[in-house]
């Protein structure tokens, strides 16, 4: 194995002999300079993995010395260490990007704990990282067998989305398999309880029932409004749980999370339906037999969210809110640029609705664009490009100066999305529904075994385009590919994200509260 190699530069080099035999004895390859010239050289003619660099030196100072380093070499990283404790003399050293800032006189074991800190990071966070998952591995398996309740499910996601997160940061891919074959479990085990319990959850008089998308205004949005308070409530369509996790911790700073909640997305877990039942405070079929002119059913070529903002309007009206209010849809930067100009009028309204469509246009651009497809190849990978869309969005912008308001944020979603790999043979009529995770129609047939179907679909209180039509549902990872030209269906949707159907990323959702820090 190759040794770690490390630059010391220092005027005063002799003293430093006793830290140098003290990290050779260790197994570090020590290098010495004495100024700053001779170190911009060596760094130009050898690779080093660290370098300690003295801030007050003849000639060249610290903080030049560096900058000409960071002209060779962007990566090495460099803990600048000084005799003084000015404090603008720190701030010049953070600013150049120093890895770390030790005060002079330094011990050697602070040198060691800088090293392990920044060289060995990664490895002890992993095997860190590995231990505890090894000792919550016997109570997730438990937690999976025993889970009987809304409650339990939501407990059991948060827990697996967490490590999910922390595994993904591990260098140990064992781990991170291990953790998928127990979601896999749990997303199995997840399909029996929601098909057991479902059509249950809709009668309102159910007192277990989880909130559900018709719920989400009347339950988690009015309750936050109040008077002289602007109430912006934020949906980012197809935002799964572990994606919030993310982006809110981007948010430190700016806000505190007052509240953190799950809800359950209705079936299907798709647009059409999920956020159409949120504008409405109604389900499907209410909205289809209610209001005939704002439903599009599944065949039709229109689109299918198109009157959210009627839809809202006659919640309103129903609830007796006489409240003043906006509604937005941003699609791409451009309309997010234009909201963002519009700031002070927003905060004289009582509630502003903003629908982001990013993350829904991602998920579908991963399926279609094959460098979509390499950049979010895992779900490490996906998390991290919609982060990376977060912090350089619109909408993050719009976050920042909403910070130093007297505002109220509830951040949500309409349904998640999940990354289907087991194709499941069907056979439909030209009128059937194309999505990968539903299928509506009259002439459908399939194995009852793979799917969860609906043969009544009044019941789940979704509308039928004739006496014969009903739904079927995909569960866990599978996806549902025709009998014609089946190979080339199944190997060109596997591994891509899909929603419409029964799984914890697509059914539990996040719904947030967020309230200013300053």
């Amino acid at each position: 194995m190759r040794k770690i190699r490390i630059l010391w530069t220092d005027d005063e080099v002799e003293a430093l002999r006793p830290h140098i035999f003290f990290l050779r004895e260790r197994g570090y390859d020590i290098d010495t300079c004495s100024n700053g010239n001779d170190t911009v050289d060596l760094v130009k003619q050898n690779t080093y993995d660290l370098i300690f660099l003295d801030e007050h030196m003849p000639g060249l100072s610290g903080i030049e010395t560096l900058r000409l380093i960071r002209e060779v070499r962007t990566d090495i990283p460099v803990v600048m260490i000084t005799k003084s404790e000015e404090e603008e003399i720190m701030e010049a050293a953070i600013g150049s990007e120093i890895a770390d800032y030790l005060i002079k006189p330094v011990k050697p074991k602070q040198i060691l704990l800088v090293l392990k800190k920044l060289l060995d990071q990664k490895r002890l966070v992993t095997e860190k990282t590995t231990t505890d998952y090894q000792q919550e591995f016997s109570r997730i398996g438990s937690m999976i067998s025993t889970a009987r309740t809304w409650g339990d499910w939501t407990e059991l996601y948060r827990k697996i989305t967490f490590w999910g997160s922390e595994l993904g940061k591990s260098s140990d891919p064992g781990m991170a398999e291990i953790l998928k074959t127990q979601e896999n479990e749990a997303n199995s085990s997840f399909s029996k309880f929601v098909t057991s319990n479902y059509t249950a959850w809709l009668d309102h008089r159910n007192t277990e029932a989880p909130v559900i998308s018709p719920d989400l205004f009347p339950k988690k949005i009015f309750p936050q409004i109040s008077s002289g308070r602007p109430l912006f409530f934020i949906l980012i369509d197809n935002m799964r749980f572990d994606q919030w996790k993310t982006i809110s911790a981007e948010l430190s700073g700016l806000f505190r999370v007052a509240e953190e909640d799950l809800y359950l997305s209705i079936l299907p877990t798709a647009t059409q339906y999920s956020r159409n039942a949120i504008f409405s405070g109604l389900m499907p079929s209410q909205i289809a037999s209610q209001m005939p002119q704002y439903w599009v059913e599944d065949d039709d070529e229109a689109g299918k969210n198109n009157h959210e903002e009627d839809l809202f309007r006659n919640q309103l009206s129903k609830r007796g809110f006489n409240l003043k209010w906006t509604y937005t849809k941003i699609s791409n930067s451009n309309e997010g640029k234009k909201l963002n100009e519009r700031i002070r009028q927003l905060l004289e309204n009582d509630i502003n609705i903003l629908v982001y469509n990013f993350v829904d246009i991602l998920s579908h651009a991963r399926t279609e664009v094959g460098v979509i497809r390499d950049l979010a190849g895992d779900e490490t990978a996906y998390r991290s490009l919609v982060r990376s869309w977060f912090i350089h969005s619109s909408l993050f912008e719009l976050l920042k100066v909403l910070a130093s308001h007297r505002v109220k944020i509830v951040v949500s979603t309409d349904h998640g999305t999940i990354r289907v790999q087991n194709p499941v043979r069907i056979t439909g009529d030209k009128k059937t529904s194309p999505n990968l995770r539903y299928k509506t129609g009259r002439n459908l047939d399939y194995n009852p075994s793979e799917v969860f179907e609906l043969k009544d679909p009044a019941k789940a209180f979704l509308p039928k385009t004739n006496i014969s039509s009903r739904y079927i549902f995909a569960t866990n990872r599978d996806f549902l590919v025709y009998q014609n030209n089946f190979n080339y269906y199944a190997g060109y949707y596997r591994n891509t994200y899909q929603h419409g159907g029964i799984s914890m990323q697509e059914m539990i959702l996040p719904v947030a509260v967020l309230d200013p820090v300053s």
